[in-house]
């Protein structure tokens, strides 16, 4: 599988048995180049995986865009 230019955007919080920092840390390990953006509208201590962006909640869409600009210029 060729991944290039691909990017997951997650909340923490989600239905099932993987919550979204367990989903962003299988990701970064199966697939490093993808990038990752996280976000949550809960107040708490997070650990996120290398090379991935944290925007709170509420966010706002410019701040999501520009997120992603800022993984452009990671290439």
């Amino acid at each position: 599988m060729v991944v290039e230019d691909e990017t997951l955007f997650t909340d923490i919080d989600m239905p099932g048995s993987m919550d979204g920092l367990k989903l962003a840390a299988a990701v970064r390990d199966r697939w490093p180049p993808v990038h990752i953006i996280i976000t949550t509208g809960k107040v708490r201590s997070l650990e996120i995986p290398a090379n991935a962006l944290f925007i709170p909640k509420p966010y706002v869409g410019k701040n999501v865009v520009a997120a992603m600009r800022t993984f452009e210029n990671m290439n």
